[in-house]
C-alpha cells in the first residue's frame, strides 16, 4: 500500500524548499504526497523578499478537507507563518491524535527573514509541540523555543533536546547544522534517553531547503512504517545524498537547492540545452 502524507507549510516559488520541497521529497521517497498551503512567499536563491500568511480559517479548510476523505499516515508541519495559524492547526490535528506528526519549526529563512511572528513562538510550544511525535529544530530554532541561548557544543544540544523533549512531544531531534567545525552531528533525545546521529559537514552552498528535506523524509519512512531511530536514519542518508548530489542541478547564484531526486534522474551534463 502506498501511504499518504500530508505536509502543513509555506510555499517556496524557487522550488527549494517549504510545499515544493515536502512533495518532492515524498515522491522520492515512494509517498502520495498532499499539501495545505499556510503562506506564500516571495524568494529565490538569495533570500526572502515578502511573506503573505494564508488566513487562518482557510489553512483549517484546506486540512479538514483531506482528512473528510484521505487516508492521512503522517503529518508533517513546517512553516505556521503566525499564532494564529499555530492554534488552528492544532484544534484539527488533536482531533487525530493516532496521526504521527513531524513538526519542523521553521521560523528563520536561510538568508535571516523572520518565517515566524514572535507571538507565535509559545503558541507553537504550548498547542503543537506536545502534539508532535518528532520535533526536528536547528540550533537557533530549539533556543528560541526554549528562550535560551544558542548551542554552542554537544553537551548545549543534549540539555536542549531533553528540555524540549519535556515539553510534550514524543522525540526531539536537534540538528546541529550550526555548529562550528567539519563535523555536523544531530542528537535525539526520547523517553529519557540520547541518541547521536554523526555526519560530516559536506563542502557546498547548495543547502537550501535542507530542514524541509529532513523532516519530510521522516514523515516519509514513519509513515512507511519505520520506528523513529530508523526512520531518523534514512531520512538523514537520504538528505546527505540529495546534498551531495546538488551539483548537478543550475538554480540560481546563491544558496541553491539539493537534489531530490538523485536517485531517479541520470545526469544531464552533456546532454543539449
Amino acid at each position: 500500500m502506498i501511504r499518504n502524507v500530508l505536509s502543513i507549510a509555506g510555499s517556496d516559488p524557487s522550488g527549494g524548499a517549504g510545499i515544493q520541497a515536502d512533495l518532492k521529497t515524498f515522491s522520492a521517497l515512494g509517498v502520495y504526497g498532499m499539501a495545505a498551503l499556510t503562506a506564500l512567499t516571495a524568494q529565490n536563491t538569495q533570500g526572502v523578499s515578502g511573506v503573505h500568511p494564508v488566513p487562518p480559517a482557510f489553512v483549517g479548510d484546506q486540512i479538514e478537507a483531506i482528512f473528510a476523505e484521505i487516508r492521512v499516515d503522517a503529518v508533517k508541519i513546517g512553516m505556521i507563518a503566525n499564532a494564529a495559524i499555530a492554534g488552528v492547526v492544532a484544534d484539527i490535528l488533536k482531533r487525530h491524535p493516532d496521526v504521527p506528526v513531524v513538526l519542523d519549526p521553521v521560523m528563520i529563512a536561510k538568508g535571516g527573514a523572520a518565517l515566524l511572528a514572535a507571538d507565535a513562538v509559545d503558541i507553537l510550544s504550548r498547542r503543537l509541540l506536545p502534539l508532535a511525535t518528532v520535533v526536528t529544530p536547528n540550533l537557533p530554532e530549539a533556543a528560541a523555543l526554549l528562550h535560551e541561548a544558542e548551542a554552542k557544543n554537544r553537551g548545549d544540544m543534549a540539555r536542549q533536546a531533553l528540555a524540549l523533549s519535556k515539553l510534550g512531544p514524543v522525540a526531539v531531534l536537534v540538528k546541529g547544522g550550526h555548529l562550528d567545525g567539519d563535523e555536523s552531528p544531530d542528537v535525539l533525545a526520547s523517553g529519557g534517553t540520547i541518541t547521536w546521529f554523526e555526519a560530516d559537514r559536506l563542502p557546498t552552498k547548495n543547502t537550501h531547503g535542507t530542514g524541509c528535506t529532513l523532516s519530510s523524509a521522516i514523515a516519509a519512512e514513519i509513515a512507511r512504517g519505520l520506528p523513529l531511530p530508523q526512520a531518523i536514519a534514512s531520512a538523514k542518508s537520504y538528505l546527505a545524498r540529495a546534498v551531495a548530489a546538488a551539483g548537478q542541478l543550475s538554480v540560481g547564484s546563491g544558496h541553491g537547492p539539493v537534489q531530490h531526486f538523485h536517485a531517479l534522474w541520470a545526469d544531464n551534463e552533456g546532454v543539449a540545452k
